[in-house]
């Protein structure tokens, strides 16, 4: 897999960021700023699970679990189903999963370091020289 973005990766259309969004959109990267969040989201990306799996799942005391879901609720990130006794939750959207494989991915290109621009994209699909 190569690093650099190609066309087809970006949104088809761009809106200029105003006052009242770019504080929406910070308060969204702020959630995802913290390093249990993000296990949570990263676990309910591959699919809903119950708060007390999920607390131990991610190796969270249910309370400070909770805590977070809360959060996360409140901002749109997951969604909760009451299930008996039990709250499932999930990723509220594809929208959340994209913003993940975002922040991976951008990572990802950061560890790789820069390329190029006209460095030939990597072909993952030739065995390397020596081989």
């Amino acid at each position: 897999m190569g690093h650099r973005v190609t066309a087809a990766a970006q949104p088809a259309v761009r809106t200029r960021l105003d006052a009242a969004d770019a504080e929406q959109v910070a308060t969204t990267l702020q959630a995802l700023a913290t390093p249990s969040r993000l296990l949570i989201l990263a676990r309910l990306r591959e699919g809903p699970l119950p708060a007390t799996a999920l607390a131990a799942e991610v190796g969270l005391e249910q309370s400070a679990c909770s805590h977070q879901l809360r959060l996360l609720r409140n901002l749109g990130l997951v969604a909760g189903t009451r299930q008996g006794r039990s709250v499932v939750y999930s990723l509220y959207d594809d929208h959340v999963a994209g913003l993940l494989d975002q922040a991976l991915y951008h990572i990802e290109h950061l560890r790789l370091g820069p390329q190029p621009p006209d460095a030939p994209e990597p072909d993952d699909t030739e065995p390397a020289p020596g081989r």
